[in-house]
C-alpha cells in the first residue's frame, strides 16, 4: 500500500472526484493509509461484517458540517467519529464499524484534509472502530465550506438490552456526566466572531466507557448524548415523549467558569449549547447514588441534576436565586454549524 506521504497534490481539484486517476490516487495514497484496517477494501463496493451471536445489530447515521473545521480539542474528523460512536453507545451498543462519505470543495488545501483524516483515523483507533467503506465527492468552489462528512455507524447490543423513553417513570433521577456547553463554546471561540479568545477545549470524546459503566446499574432507564440543543433539548425530548415533568436544580448542573463567562457576555444559555462527550441519563431513584458512584471515577464532575415528576409535561428550572422558571424549548438555533 502506498505511504501516506506519497500523495503530492496540494489542493483539491474537481478531478479528484471524477472516478479517474486523481481520485484513485487521493483514495489510495491519502485516505487508505490513514484508515488502514483489515476490513477496508478500496476496490470493493460492499464489505461483509461478522455479527456476534445473541446480539442485536444497531445502526446510526449522521452528518457533520462544523464551522470552523478545526477547533480546540478536535476537528471535523475526530468529531465525526465521536458523534457517531456516541449515538450507538447511549443506546447500549458497542460500536464496531463506520462508513465514511467525504464531500470536498474544489480548492481545499490538502494539508488541511490530511489533518482531518489523520484526526479521524486516530479517533477511530482510540474508539476501537474500523472504517470499512466510504465514498468521495468533490463539488465546485463555494458549494460547501471545505469539507462535509457523513457517517454510518454499526454496533452490536446484547439482546434484551433496552434503554428507552418509555421506561422513564415519575420519581426517576436525572444525571449528567460532566460540564455542559463546552463544545458549543469552544467552537464559538474558534470562530473569533466576537473578538473573544480562550483556551477552552471541546469535550469531544467517546462516551462508551461512561455508558458501559452505567450499564451495570439495574435501574438505568435511558441515556442520550446532548449534542445540538444541549441539555435543555434532551430534557424537552423526555417531557414530550413521556408526558411527565422534569425539575432541574440549576445549582447542581456543572458548567465550566469560562463557558459561563462567555454565555453571560454574549447572552447565551449554556443549557442549550452542544456537548460532544457527555451523557444525560435517567435512573431509578433508588439507584441514582450507585450510578453516580460508577461514573465519578471516569468523569469526576458527574452530578445528579434533577428528577422526573408527575406534573405537566414541562421542564422547570429551580434557579440559584431560589426561584423557578420554565425552561423553554429551543426555537432559533443560537449557534448553527456546531457539529
Amino acid at each position: 500500500m502506498a505511504h501516506a506521504n506519497s500523495f503530492r497534490d496540494t489542493r483539491i481539484a474537481l478531478a479528484h472526484g471524477n472516478g479517474g486517476r486523481m481520485m484513485r490516487e487521493l483514495i489510495e495514497e491519502l485516505f487508505a493509509p490513514a484508515l488502514a484496517n483489515p476490513q477496508l477494501d478500496t476496490g470493493a463496493d460492499a464489505v461483509p461484517l461478522p455479527m456476534p451471536a445473541d446480539h442485536d445489530l444497531m445502526v446510526t447515521t449522521d452528518g457533520f458540517t462544523v464551522k470552523p473545521l478545526e477547533f480546540p480539542g478536535g476537528n471535523i474528523g475526530s468529531l465525526a467519529v465521536h458523534g457517531t460512536v456516541n449515538d450507538l453507545a447511549v443506546c447500549g451498543a458497542k460500536p464496531h464499524y463506520l462508513t465514511l462519505n467525504v464531500f470536498l470543495e474544489e480548492g481545499l488545501e490538502i494539508a488541511l484534509l490530511r489533518r482531518v483524516i489523520d484526526a479521524l483515523a486516530a479517533a477511530a483507533r482510540d474508539c476501537s472502530v474500523a472504517v470499512v467503506a466510504g465514498d468521495t465527492k468533490v463539488v465546485g468552489r463555494g458549494d460547501c465550506d471545505g469539507i462535509y462528512l457523513a457517517t454510518t455507524g454499526v454496533g452490536f447490543r446484547p439482546r434484551g438490552t433496552r434503554y428507552a423513553l418509555d421506561r422513564i417513570r415519575a420519581g426517576d433521577r436525572i444525571l449528567v456526566s460532566g460540564p455542559v456547553g463546552d463544545h458549543g463554546t469552544a467552537v464559538l471561540l474558534a470562530r473569533e466572531e466576537f473578538g473573544l479568545r480562550g483556551d477552552l477545549r471541546s469535550d469531544s470524546a467517546s462516551v462508551l466507557p461512561l455508558t458501559q459503566a452505567l450499564a451495570t446499574i439495574d435501574g438505568l432507564h435511558f441515556m442520550r448524548d446532548p449534542t445540538r440543543g444541549g441539555l435543555a433539548t434532551v430534557t424537552h425530548e423526555i417531557a414530550r415523549a413521556t408526558g411527565l415533568g422534569l425539575r432541574l436544580d440549576e445549582a447542581q448542573i456543572p458548567v465550566n467558569e469560562s463557558v459561563q463567562s462567555v454565555c453571560e457576555l454574549l447572552g447565551f444559555d449554556p443549557l442549550y449549547l452542544a456537548c460532544e462527550g457527555r451523557v444525560v441519563a435517567v435512573v431509578a431513584a433508588e439507584d441514582a447514588d450507585a450510578a453516580l458512584d460508577v461514573l465519578r471515577p471516569l468523569a469526576p464532575q458527574s452530578a445528579l441534576i434533577g428528577e422526573v415528576t408527575a406534573g405537566a409535561a414541562q421542564v422547570i428550572l429551580e434557579t440559584t436565586f431560589g426561584g423557578q422558571r420554565v425552561l423553554d424549548e429551543l426555537d432559533d438555533d443560537p449557534l448553527p454549524r456546531i457539529c
